[in-house]
């Protein structure tokens, strides 16, 4: 499972795709008054990390994007106003005090080994599935491990909150026109991280539910009974019925 730093710089971007986003007012979003805007830090800003960071930006939250292609970068922080900007990987982890990573996950070990310490201690929402067509062998061993725990052992020290793994990317841009009639199953260990990806989620327009720890992150992937959309109550009732992962 060796990959390179350049397949790591190589994958992230899905630069110059498209981003399905339902026009959003500046002022709109969920930032709330007493918590205030949160600088996020998007390593992999092709459709799933460009959209998500775009209704953040557009919801008042400062948001830096990262790919292989800064100009891909700068092009669509430049779209959304003072509130984005471009730099590179280890900038937006650096800059965000909260990460949001969406990578294919064959690139996770050399998003580990590149950000570091920067991502130690830091909440990270995870929306990397493992494929095995497009992964390779990492895929095998994400999906026997479960994709929350593996995604927390190539990315030591981060507080990782799986979340965004099981809906198309286009919804990611549009939900925000009708707040909380979808769920957003999540998994996570960190009860702080778990609080700020909950509010991220409300800004765009899913109504979190936390259907256990990362070992329940083995369920947040296409194909799965939680894939696709779903109402708050409809998880909770799918999730009661999935046998709790174990970890290895």
């Amino acid at each position: 499972m060796k990959h390179g730093r350049r397949e790591f710089l190589g994958s992230i971007a899905g630069a110059g795709a498209g981003l399905a986003i339902a026009r959003l007012p500046a002022t709109a979003g969920a930032t709330t008054a007493d918590a205030g805007p949160l600088k996020i830090g998007v390593v992999g800003s092709g459709k799933v990390g460009g959209t998500l960071g775009s209704v953040w930006a557009r919801a008042g939250h400062q948001v830096m994007f990262s790919s292989r292609n800064i100009e891909h970068d700068r092009a669509l922080a430049a779209k959304l106003g003072p509130n984005a900007r471009a730099g590179t990987p280890r900038e937006a982890a650096a800059f965000g005090d909260v990460l949001l990573v969406s990578v294919p996950y064959r690139a996770l070990p050399d998003v580990g080994k590149e950000l570091g310490e920067l991502v130690r201690g830091k909440p990270v929402i995870d929306t990397c599935n493992p494929f095995v067509g497009r992964d390779g062998e990492i895929a095998n061993w994400a999906r026997e491990k479960g994709a929350g725990l593996a995604s927390a052992e190539l990315l030591p020290g981060a507080r990782i909150v799986r979340a965004f793994n099981a809906v198309g990317y286009q919804r990611m841009g549009q939900v925000h026109t009708e707040p909380g009639r979808i769920g957003m199953p999540i998994a996570g260990d960190d009860e702080q991280a778990i609080e700020l990806a909950s509010r991220l989620i409300r800004d765009i327009g899913f109504e979190p539910v936390l259907i256990g720890g990362l070992a329940m992150g083995r369920h947040l992937m296409p194909g799965t009974p939680l894939a696709g959309e779903h109402t708050p109550e409809e998880i909770r009732k799918i999730a009661s019925t999935l046998e709790q992962s174990k970890e290895k």
